[in-house]
């Protein structure tokens, strides 16, 4: 933070060595990080997107955790038995979607939505840097998911715009990184992966399969969650408008993008594969986090929304 507001040097931030790859340190600095190639940071020089050094930081933090992740999936070619177990997860019945349609109450939406935000008021942004490192159908059927995300044109119906309102009417701030400092170091990994692949053209593959695995997961998620909204009285409309829209988004990327990238590009199987493993995995701790909390009554926030 210090450097970033100018008050020390870049050249002197300190190597991650030692540095616990899902903690809160590396987790909240690679974040901040990632925010300088999106909307920035109050008070930072735009110049610093840039700063060698600070690149040089960055990747320091991102190396451990990629290694991290390699190191905890099972890996593999087989793109679609990767896919397969995010079918049995429906069959478990677990999750914080489960929870908050049968349990959940209103302060355990709440809170689901602080944490959520730190991805859904950039919703799409990460996988945009992927489409122009794709070629043919697999970049014409990103595009198109990428147009449904960003509203199809109207400001109004872009995904972000809509989690926003949901904010508001859960009496939560909707401003762009309002709950940075409230959300733990699991709330973050998942939002880092994806701007972490899709930042690095040599890991397109893993970000399409993560974009696949968010996909193939947010349509019957976002049907229990807009169940979940309705009980409590509560406006479901961005989840109702994700229960269609994903359920033809999983088709155009199981259909139209990875089978034609991976007819074009065969040896990026294995980062597909990486990326559907890493980002489940990632999802797994949060949900846990969450549940785990909730189920001792407590908060899973590091601070009241």
């Amino acid at each position: 933070l210090e450097a970033l507001r100018g008050a020390a040097p870049t050249a002197g931030l300190p190597p991650a060595t030692g540095a616990d790859p899902y903690g809160e340190d590396l987790q909240l600095a690679l974040h901040l990080c990632y925010e300088l190639h999106y909307r920035a940071v109050e008070g930072v020089d735009a110049e610093l997107e840039w700063d060698p050094d600070l690149l040089r930081f960055r990747r320091g933090l991102e190396q451990p955790f990629l290694a991290a992740l390699r190191e905890q999936v099972p890996g593999g070619r087989d793109v679609d038995g990767a896919l397969a177990p995010l079918l049995e997860a429906e069959v478990r019945g677990s999750g914080p979607s489960w929870f908050l349609r049968r349990d959940g109450e209103r302060r355990h939406l709440r809170e689901y939505v602080a944490h959520r935000s730190t991805y859904h008021l950039k919703e799409a942004d990460p996988q945009s840097w992927v489409v122009p490192r794709l070629e043919g159908q697999a970049k014409a059927s990103m595009a198109a998911v990428q147009h449904d995300e960003y509203g199809a044109g109207s400001a109004g119906r872009m995904h972000a715009v809509m989690f926003a309102a949901l904010m508001v009417e859960l009496g939560l701030d909707d401003s762009y990184g309002a709950y940075l400092d409230a959300v733990p170091a699991t709330t973050l990994a998942p939002v880092n992966l994806m701007s972490l692949l899709g930042l690095h053209r040599s890991l397109r593959g893993a970000a399409v399969g993560q974009f696949a695995m968010i996909e193939v997961t947010s349509s019957p998620g976002s049907r229990r969650l807009a169940q979940a909204c309705e009980r409590l009285g509560v406006s479901g409309a961005f989840y109702d408008e994700h229960v269609e829209a994903d359920a033809v988004h999983e088709q155009v990327l199981r259909v139209g993008l990875l089978r034609d990238l991976l007819a074009r590009e065969p040896e990026l199987s294995a980062d597909v594969v990486l990326g559907v493993q890493a980002g489940l995995l990632l999802e797994e701790r949060f949900g846990d986090a969450l549940l785990t909390a909730w189920q001792h009554g407590g908060s899973s926030l590091r601070r009241e929304a």
